[in-house]
């Protein structure tokens, strides 16, 4: 490891210090530092730290704002709200195959009950919302709820993961609503191992809604693709070979354990392996300048319109820059896709609680979560709902 420190072809390509600062003091925090390495193939060793917050977080005691801010100093700007529990396709990855049992309709949030929340975040700094289900194009009232949130004050994106299936024919108005930016997932290129995996049809559908984006200006179009062993690892650069002519960004995503998915480390192929299957290929590959909260690491290839991303949940965290909220369809707020705990906020709300009163209860929720998620075969172990609940 030495050796590489002493070369004198290494030099660093970037360092992105985490933005903390608990209230009693800076935390010193693992960071992992990025050089481009030798032949411009990334290498990338861990580091310590201190920071603080940045400048444009508010320093007075404002509850609006301080709600947002955890124990470790993280400022949470993006709320993920799943608009529903029901989705078009089975697959595998995100549901047991006997299915799952459905919140009933009273129980799940009313679109006036998912702005009410939406504005308390917005008004506290949120500025980021991605819609997410089950299938959040299955909802009725979808674009509704699309222009009522894209009118928040202080709202920059509002995002969509959508499985694809029917969003051609509704993302026309989707964009009218003020829908900016959109995640479409596909986990294959072949129709028949689309079948296996979603145990149900619609590949065709799927590449049309990618084409639809591309064709109303969506720039880019993020594709994310679930990598899974014996499955569609020998896929990995022909979905890079969609980000050539296209401004497709293909996101490669480590296979994440939830309820009833049958996960397992055999099925994971690691972000390292994945990339050495690109860079084969594809030597030119360099590594993007990322914001200190992006999930993703990201990457562009000479003469290619797209980019490549791949994101890390298993084998290389990024908690430490994270700045994600979760308000599932139940009302439910989680704080950590993996961990297992939950605050109600429909609850309160229908009791009546004011503002105040549920800001409180977001502003606690948030402080009590942890510096990092647990490693990968303790989150496999630890109870937690299945994707399909929790919103993907």
């Amino acid at each position: 490891m030495m050796s590489r420190f002493s070369n004198s072809a290494l030099r660093f390509r970037k360092f992105t210090s985490l933005l903390v600062k608990s209230g009693n003091g800076s935390n010193t925090v693992s960071r992992c530092i990025e050089d481009e390495g030798v032949s411009g193939i990334p290498m990338r060793w861990y580091g310590t730290c201190f920071a603080k917050l940045p400048e444009d977080v508010p320093k007075d005691d404002n509850p609006v704002s301080q709600m947002l801010i955890d124990s470790f100093g993280r400022l949470h700007t993006y709320l993920r709200i799943s608009l529903t529990e029901r989705c078009n396709l089975r697959c595998q990855y995100c549901m047991p195959a006997e299915g799952v049992d459905l919140t009933s309709k009273p129980q799940l949030l009313s679109q006036d009950e998912i702005l009410r929340i939406a504005h308390l975040f917005t008004s506290s700094g949120v500025d980021k919302i991605r819609l997410t289900g089950g299938e959040p194009t299955v909802r009725k009232d979808v674009e509704d709820i699309c222009l009522r949130l894209s009118n928040l004050k202080g709202l920059k994106t509002l995002a969509m993961t959508t499985n694809g299936l029917t969003l051609a024919k509704k993302l026309p108005r989707l964009k009218e609503c003020g829908l900016t930016s959109l995640n479409i997932s596909l986990d294959t290129l072949v129709p028949t191992k689309f079948e296996f995996l979603t145990r149900r049809k619609g590949h065709h559908k799927v590449l049309e809604s990618i084409d639809a984006a591309i064709d109303l200006g969506y720039n880019p179009v993020k594709v994310n693709c679930v990598v899974m062993r014996g499955f569609n690892e020998d896929e990995i650069c022909d979905f890079v070979e969609l980000t050539r002519e296209k401004p497709i960004n293909i996101r490669f995503i480590e296979f994440m354990p939830f309820d009833g998915n049958v996960w397992n480390v055999k099925k994971l192929v690691p972000y390292s392996e994945m990339f050495d299957r690109v860079v084969r290929q594809y030597p030119s590959i360099k590594r993007l300048q990322d914001h200190p909260t992006e999930t993703a690491k990201n990457f562009e290839i000479d003469g290619h319109q797209g980019a490549v991303s791949f994101i890390t949940s298993m084998t290389e965290h990024f908690c430490a820059g994270c700045n994600r909220l979760r308000l599932l369809a139940d009302g439910n707020l989680k704080v950590c896709l993996f961990g297992p705990s939950e605050v109600s906020l429909r609850d309160p709300l229908r009791r009546g609680a004011d503002d105040h009163e549920l800001r409180e209860v977001i502003g606690a929720a948030v402080k009590r979560k942890k510096a990092s998620h647990a490693g990968m075969f303790d989150i496999a172990k630890t109870a937690n709902r299945p994707m399909i609940h929790i919103g993907g």
